[in-house]
């Protein structure tokens, strides 16, 4: 893992785009390292990132890179789910974005004779676009509530895609997709929200298939302080923005 420069830095949002039900935020970070896939950034904007009467700022929320481009530029993929997340869609060319990171544990190259298999949810699909990238390519399995947010599948290259009202590709979960593609060569690389992740752990545990899962927690400070974003494993407690956020499946007892 590469260690970011002390302390956070002003970036400026250079691009927007909609797919969907998504926003994509692109930023210039050329003084930041190179994330590795997995990792995640403490995001808050520079301006009007508070909110009641008095404006009270929010915390910065935690976000996995979707994209690194040559230039420096990082792309993050945002749903509007609240008011820390709707500041965040509203950024444009030109605003400010203050990043810390990269930060945490990020997914590890399968062993000789596996391939990689991806597996999204939501907006889990982030941590895989960018993984896809530098493995060149691997086959990746994306789920979706509608055809609005299944727009976000086209960040991936040449998914299957699966919609919870069959809107899009198949009528159903992402992890039938995962039951049928299973086999005893595959690492399984998952993100997305707990209970697909849980269904994710729980069959490649039952098929002693090795995974990785990016898992996500409330985090406050990113680099271990708060103890905030603590997850329970066989072996204990361990914080996700030090010790994750990627785990490997076989460690946990399950995804709360």
């Amino acid at each position: 893992m590469t260690p970011a420069p002390f302390g956070r830095r002003l970036c400026p949002v250079v691009a927007h785009e909609q797919h969907g039900a998504y926003d994509v935020i692109s930023v210039l970070d050329a003084e930041g390292p190179a994330p590795e896939a997995g990792q995640f950034y403490m995001l808050a904007a520079s301006e009007r990132w508070g909110g009641g009467a008095d404006e009270r700022p929010f915390l910065p929320r935690a976000f996995s890179v979707l994209r690194r481009h040559e230039d420096g530029r990082l792309d993050f993929l945002f749903e509007d789910v609240g008011p820390g997340t709707r500041r965040l869609c509203e950024l444009r060319a030109g605003d400010g974005l203050w990043l810390l990171g990269s930060l945490g544990l990020g997914f590890r190259a399968p062993e000789p004779g596996r391939r990689p298999l991806l597996v999204g949810g939501g907006v889990g699909i982030a941590p895989l676009a960018i993984w896809q990238d530098v493995l060149g390519g691997a086959e990746a399995l994306v789920g979706f509530r509608d055809e609005a947010h299944a727009r976000g599948a086209r960040l991936l290259r040449d998914p299957v895609v699966a919609t919870d009202d069959g809107s899009v590709g198949h009528h159903g979960l992402v992890t039938e997709l995962l039951r049928e593609e299973l086999d005893p060569f595959v690492t399984v690389y998952a993100c997305g929200p707990p209970p697909m992740l849980e269904a994710v752990r729980a069959l490649c545990a039952a098929e002693d298939v090795p995974a990785q899962l990016a898992l996500e927690s409330g985090m406050a400070c990113g680099y271990g302080a708060c103890f905030g974003c603590v997850v329970p494993t066989r072996d204990g407690y361990v914080r996700l923005c030090v010790d994750g956020p990627v785990l490997d499946g076989s460690a946990l007892e399950a995804v709360a």
